[in-house]
């Protein structure tokens, strides 16, 4: 585990424990279950190497880029040691992930799966997700390539999001 993120998982993990100036300046939001697997994985390690870690228990870290804009059902997070993006998804009133959240810092736990979609799926998932940002597409309006056939998400469990003021 590189020194940076060790000391961002002493953050994540510690920073009730210490004084109460460091807490009042930062803002945790506890969601779902509480997290226990402190074994950080990069995103890039899990999409570089899915067989290893599917249906396992993983966590991650890194910057929310989107959430869902009609239920908080699901957050889009950036690794925080390269560009890739993972969609955490939860099912629906588990947890609701605040739009606000966007551009904070979270750690999640859930177990990481993969979804295989025919074309017909790809397309409509492309249109449901369009459909939620109040885009409408038609399925002609879609192209697609061989990624758009595959999708590796983490199915969450519970997520410490972090707000550094």
């Amino acid at each position: 585990m590189s020194i940076s993120l060790k000391i961002l998982t002493i953050i994540f993990f510690s920073i009730p424990l210490y004084s109460q100036t460091i807490a009042s300046e930062v803002n945790i939001e506890n969601l779902g279950v509480e997290i226990s697997n402190t074994n950080i994985s990069p995103i890039t390690e899990l999409l570089n190497n899915p067989s290893i870690y599917l249906g396992n228990n993983v966590a991650i870290n890194g910057k929310i880029v989107d959430v869902c804009p009609m239920m908080g059902c699901w957050i889009e997070v950036k690794d925080s040691y390269s560009e890739e993006v993972i969609r955490v998804k939860v099912k629906d009133g588990d947890i609701i992930f605040p739009k606000e959240s966007k551009n904070k810092e979270v750690l999640v736990e859930g177990v990481f799966s993969k979804l295989d979609f025919t074309e017909e799926q790809a397309i409509q998932w492309k249109i449901h997700l369009a459909e939620e940002k109040g885009i409408q597409l038609s399925s002609e309006d879609i192209t697609l390539d061989a990624s758009d056939l595959v999708e590796y998400r983490i199915q969450g469990l519970g997520a410490k999001i972090i707000d550094l003021n």
